[in-house]
């Protein structure tokens, strides 16, 4: 198998990746022949998954231009994936030149493409970092000097927390980073869900067993369950919503013209007091 240029030599490239899977998904051209068959094999099952993510993809654009406007100029992207066009850095610097970003991710190949990308960018950088350890993250060189925890920080924590199991205690983790923030802290998140699918949750969990079998388990959680990520956190309105029906851009915006794949899902912005 030919190693591309942009791989970096510690990574086994026979083993499929989520990063690289979604990075597939998106359309862009940082994943291997592994990452796409495992992404082909998924969309049998739920045939929507590009959908799901470029709703993903969407939600976050508008939730980070939401924060600009709130007067945030600070964004800590937790498992922010491989960078393609329209990432957080670019949508917060064009709304904030002043805007800070880190990227965290566990992922090598896609902290060595946000690093190649962000070259030169002295207001961005990248921690190779793992969610499920929060001090890592908060006492990254990176955050430590990009972002200062006693002023408001947008947490995104978008489509990463469905690969979290229960026993490594997501709710812990993201309650431990809500804690770091200063007053006026936004959380950003979206979690994947049978809620709202377009098909029975029986079909879908064939896409879930791809996942499993590449040791990178998707847990779909309810609305209920996911509500409860935004303990400690005052919602923004429209709260808790399927991902297109959070603040659509446009006043003539119809629910009906959207794919229902993208419906998969939930997404919300909650406000630490």
């Amino acid at each position: 198998m030919e190693r591309p240029a942009w791989a970096p030599r510690s990574i086994d490239i026979s083993v499929p990746s989520v990063s690289r899977i979604y990075d597939y998904y998106l359309g862009g051209s940082h994943n291997f022949e592994v990452d796409r068959e495992a992404a082909r094999k998924a969309m049998e099952f739920m045939p929507g998954l590009p959908k799901i993510m470029q709703a993903n993809r969407a939600f976050m654009r508008r939730a980070v231009r939401f924060a600009a406007e709130q007067g945030i100029s600070q964004f800590l992207d937790v498992g922010s994936g491989i960078p393609t066009f329209g990432n957080v850095h670019e949508v917060a610097q064009a709304a904030r030149p002043d805007a800070h970003v880190v990227y965290v991710d566990h992922d090598p190949v896609a902290v060595a493409h946000s690093q190649a990308v962000l070259a030169g960018n002295e207001r961005a950088g990248v921690v190779a970092a793992d969610l499920r350890k929060p001090q890592e993250i908060l006492a990254s060189p990176e955050v430590q000097q990009l972002i200062d925890l006693n002023r408001p920080v947008a947490l995104l924590l978008v489509a990463i927390l469905h690969f979290v199991e229960d026993e490594d205690d997501p709710y812990g983790a993201v309650a431990e980073l809500r804690d770091a923030l200063a007053p006026g802290s936004l959380l950003l998140l979206t979690h994947a869900s049978y809620e709202g699918m377009p098909l029975p949750a029986e079909r879908a969990g064939g896409a879930v067993d791809v996942y499993k079998d590449i040791r990178n388990p998707l847990i779909m959680r309810s609305r209920e369950q996911i509500a409860r990520f935004f303990e400690g956190y005052d919602m923004v309105e429209p709260g808790l919503v399927p991902m297109p029906h959070w603040r659509p851009e446009t006043e003539t915006w119809d629910p009906d013209d959207e794919d229902p794949w993208a419906y998969s899902g939930f997404a919300g912005v909650g406000r630490t007091a």
